[in-house]
């Protein structure tokens, strides 16, 4: 256990024995059991699903709070602090090759998969297929064998001009917000924490109405060929990041009006921060490969 004098922070906190892992473990069980028989048409799929992640929320939520708690009491020496900042690193690293896997997918679709189909060996199966990506030719779907519906394909204006400009202004305000907090002014830190949640529930919004445009229409859905597939899993994957994003911006914000952090103490500020710019930053490649290409 940690080795400390009444009152000082211990050296290296090690907590008691706790549920939280194996709670958390029973949720995601559930979310995955639920997920696989959902999408293969079991009813009770979905009800597990449900379950599985609301026990889940409900086991984070006390969980994190447990940790808080322990970090206003002085439990968190440097040893914890760089521990968590090693941890929000590798968490940001995994979700760079995550995204990096959903590009690399859409560059070899482009580059390879759709040039081979019209290649010489394909010529007398397909006479009439381009095989050029859609945003090259109008009214190309990418699919040889005319399989799927005919769409639309979606450029930058406007909506995700008016995202692009929401999320940067986001990673703004949220920079001014850790100046104003390194500098122990808590209001103006709450006032421009709360603009940036604003921000990117505004963010989601849009991007909400972008889907309805999407497939009500051009007609542009999750099976409108490789296009579509690769284009809602990138935007879809980082809506949802975001949404966390958001999620993680709001409780520090609550935390703030509660008082907690200070001007040399606030790394669970600044690891919500180095989410969120790493969420900008993953927009930015969407806004220029997706949209403009």
């Amino acid at each position: 256990m940690s080795a400390t004098t009444s009152g000082a922070t211990p050296y290296y906190f090690v907590p008691a024995e706790s549920r939280h892992p194996i709670m958390a473990a029973i949720g995601l069980f559930f979310v995955i059991l639920g997920a696989s028989q959902w999408i293969n048409s079991h009813a009770w799929g979905m009800y597990a699903f449900i379950f599985g992640l609301v026990w889940w929320l409900v086991v984070l939520f006390q969980w994190f709070r447990q940790a808080a708690h322990e970090s206003e009491r002085g439990l968190y020496g440097y040893k914890v602090d760089l521990s968590f900042r090693w941890s929000m690193s590798w968490f940001i690293f995994s979700e760079v090759m995550f995204f990096g896997a959903f590009f690399t997918a859409l560059w070899w679709a482009r580059a390879h998969s759709v040039p081979a189909l019209g290649g010489l060996e394909n010529a007398l199966l397909w006479p009439d297929f381009k095989a050029v990506w859609p945003t090259v030719a109008a009214g190309a779907t990418a699919s040889p064998a005319g399989i799927v519906e005919p769409f639309q394909t979606v450029g930058p204006f406007w909506l995700p001009t008016i995202n692009t400009a929401l999320l940067l202004s986001s990673g703004v305000t949220l920079t001014f917000a850790h100046h104003a907090l390194r500098a122990s002014q808590r209001g103006r830190t709450i006032a421009l924490m709360w603009l940036t949640v604003a921000l990117g529930f505004t963010f989601l919004c849009v991007q909400g109405y972008e889907y309805y445009h999407l497939y009500t229409e051009l007609n542009l859905k999750l099976n409108s060929g490789i296009y579509g597939t690769t284009f809602f899993m990138l935007t879809g994957f980082h809506g949802f990041h975001v949404f966390l994003g958001m999620l993680m911006l709001l409780f520090i914000t609550l935390r703030l009006q509660s008082g907690h952090f200070t001007a040399e103490r606030h790394f669970g500020f600044e690891g919500a921060a180095w989410y969120w710019h790493f969420v900008d930053v993953v927009w930015l490649g969407l806004y220029v490969l997706v949209y403009w290409m």
